[in-house]
């Protein structure tokens, strides 16, 4: 989150008791003023100058990935620092416009993030000591965080590029298989998963495709199933996947408007829209979507193609909504430009399971 700390705009990683809300620790990183991200965050096209990227942690650890590419282990009990890294400085990192919004991920033992240069644009970090494990790629980093999954029986990293996704081994960075995917002012959306179909999209007039990964002996390919260009976009809201559909936040700066959709990952056919969500953000809770609106609205949907299917719906917080919220033991935990919020799921979410 953002606050002034002796007159300067700040980034600070918090934490706060889940139960109560009161706050424990704070942690400064550096400052907090993005190009174009506006200050008041009132406008329908201005989010706000507070920090895009979500922490990380393993329950003993969190890792940040402030805007300006410093990545940063920390005490999850006490906000100590345990190590940093100055992707800039020390990999010859290239922050974008807007800087990142990218989270890090991850996965056992290792941090993955992107933004390094030349030959080190893809990263992977020992989580416990920050030493570099590995480094691959010339690729220019996007806003969108990557993803780690199983296909085809291989584990592995999923970059979003300004060229398109990237996918690597996690042990060695070794690449495995590409798709080229067009890039216009800002990727933020990460890619999404079904089977050996790879889901992704963009705004600013790209739009969304599809790929379909196979193996042939040790070697990969993409293979592209569909695209629809300036069509199902998803600005930064990632959507979720079940049983081969798509659920999430379709529009381009429709805001407060914005459809809900349900679309067929393997097609790109669209089962069913809703509107009046903007580009807000959804989880999967077993049987059921939980979307939240960028005016505060969390809705809770069933997750079938069959059509839109409102189970509950509650104003829960006020400002703009543009951040993702989470969902652990029977709770979301959301937030806006104004405040935040714990809000009881417990007995719906385990009904859905």
């Amino acid at each position: 989150m953002q606050r002034s700390l002796e007159g300067v705009n700040t980034e600070v990683c918090v934490a706060f008791d889940a139960q109560s809300g009161k706050e424990l620790w704070a942690a400064r990183f550096g400052y907090a003023k993005y190009k174009g991200g506006g200050d008041s965050g009132t406008s329908d096209n201005k989010g706000g100058d507070g920090p895009r990227s979500t922490p990380a942690t393993d329950g003993k650890s969190v890792f940040v990935l402030d805007s300006h590419l410093v990545l940063a282990s920390l005490d999850a009990a006490s906000g100590k620092l345990f190590w940093k890294k100055d992707i800039v400085a020390e990999h010859a990192g290239r922050v974008i416009a807007w800087e990142n919004a990218a989270s890090p991920l991850l996965e056992g033992n290792l941090i993955f993030v992107a933004g390094g240069g030349a030959g080190q644009s893809l990263l992977a970090f020992n989580k416990t000591t920050g030493a570099v494990v590995w480094k691959t790629g010339d690729e220019t980093m996007t806003h969108a965080t990557p993803i780690i999954a199983t296909m085809l029986g291989v584990r592995q990293v999923i970059f979003f590029t300004q060229s398109g996704l990237v996918s690597v081994l996690p042990q060695t960075g070794q690449p495995l298989w590409r798709y080229a995917f067009k890039y216009n002012t800002s990727t933020a959306a990460s890619p999404v998963v079904w089977n050996d179909i790879v889901y992704c999209s963009a705004g600013y007039g790209v739009g969304a495709g599809a790929c379909r990964v196979s193996k042939s002996g040790t070697g990969f390919a993409a293979t592209e199933i569909w695209r629809k260009p300036n069509d199902l976009i998803n600005h930064w809201s990632t959507p979720v996947v079940k049983d081969g559909y798509l659920y999430g936040m379709f529009s381009f700066k429709k805001y407060g408007e914005g459809p809900m959709k349900c679309v067929e990952i393997a097609t790109g056919a669209e089962k069913w829209s809703q509107p009046g969500f903007g580009p807000g953000q959804v989880i999967l809770a077993g049987n059921e979507v939980m979307a939240l609106s960028d005016k505060g609205e969390l809705v809770l949907v069933e997750a079938t193609p069959k059509g839109y299917a409102e189970i509950a719906r509650a104003k829960v917080v006020g400002g703009k909504c543009w951040s993702t919220p989470a969902f652990a033991n029977g709770r979301v935990f959301v937030r806006s430009t104004t405040e935040a919020a714990c809000v009881d799921v417990g007995a719906r979410a385990s009904a859905s399971r």
